[in-house]
């Protein structure tokens, strides 16, 4: 259990390219948000689920963007301000296969940073990521300058990047960092 850190699931998007809602997109009997939240459960005492507006029929407490059409940044900053603890692990509800291990091996770098976030194919994956309390201020700053992009706040945030090798460790093909972007996405995680 990471007892100084609240799980957020992201569930706030617009889903444009899924042209439906991705939370509630059923794979394998269970939703995409179901499924991030199973992920996190055993490793979190506290979960909470980031939405643009109140959701009827979740049983997860929810927190509301505070900024409208802010995109991921808006979500994890309520997110960071509602958490009753130091750090929050972000997690987008589209990416069903996110492994404990995975979670618990990047929770290990988080001495002196604000962000920890895993890096896959060169490529930041800022929505598999341990975010510090103390970065709420930069977030803040960020969403009234109108910015929208997580990663660009990353630049301003003093954070540690885990490369794959690190990763492939506890997930050799990391399919913790799939996420569900298409229709086609969904077909073939059907497949598998």
């Amino acid at each position: 259990m990471i007892s100084d850190c609240t799980a957020l699931i992201l569930a706030g998007g617009d889903s444009s390219r899924m042209g439906q809602d991705k939370a509630m997109l059923v794979l394998d009997g269970a939703t995409l948000l179901q499924h991030a939240v199973a992920a996190v459960e055993p490793l979190f005492s506290h979960v909470l689920v980031s939405v643009r507006q109140p959701r009827t029929g979740l049983v997860w407490p929810q927190v509301c963007d505070l900024h409208a059409d802010s995109g991921p940044l808006a979500g994890l900053a309520a997110g960071l301000e509602q958490a009753g603890t130091s750090w929050v692990f972000a997690l987008a509800c589209d990416m069903p296969y996110v492994s404990g291990k995975v979670v618990e091996a990047l929770a290990a770098y988080r001495a002196g940073c604000q962000a920890v976030v895993p890096l896959v194919d060169g490529h930041p994956q800022p929505l598999a990521a341990f975010y510090a309390k103390s970065a709420l201020p930069v977030m803040r700053a960020a969403l009234r300058e109108g910015e929208k992009r997580l990663r660009s706040v990353l630049l301003k945030l003093d954070a540690c990047y885990v490369d794959e090798a690190a990763l492939r460790g506890f997930d050799p093909q990391l399919c913790s960092f799939v996420d569900l972007d298409t229709p086609q996405d969904v077909r073939a995680a059907m497949e598998r």
